[in-house]
């Protein structure tokens, strides 16, 4: 059975590659992904890291608090997304009055 976990605090500068080799380090990564902004294509900070359970316990462990790339990781399992409530659209600010 596999794990996900969620790696977090990452630097832009990180790839999927970068998080795949870190954590091969510590076991067998299924898969490394870093998540990307849709407008720009820019890294969010943070991405997911798929292992073993064995090795996901020992990755939470040895890679939560220890540096990548500049940054201090955040490393912890995954948890499903929850509902979120749609956004409303507008460009934001002030009220629906005209002037």
């Amino acid at each position: 059975m596999a794990k996900k976990l969620y790696v977090g605090n990452l630097s832009y500068g990180t790839t999927a590659d970068g998080l795949k080799a870190a954590f091969s380090k510590v076991g067998t990564v299924l898969s490394a992904n870093v998540i990307s902004d849709k407008m720009t294509g820019r890294s969010r900070g943070f991405g997911f890291v798929e292992m073993e359970d064995a090795d996901a316990e020992k990755a939470v462990s040895s890679m939560h608090g220890i540096e990548l790339d500049g940054r201090t990781l955040t490393v912890n399992e995954a948890r499903p997304m929850t509902e979120r409530a749609p956004r409303r659209g507008g460009f934001g600010g002030g009220d629906s009055q005209s002037y």
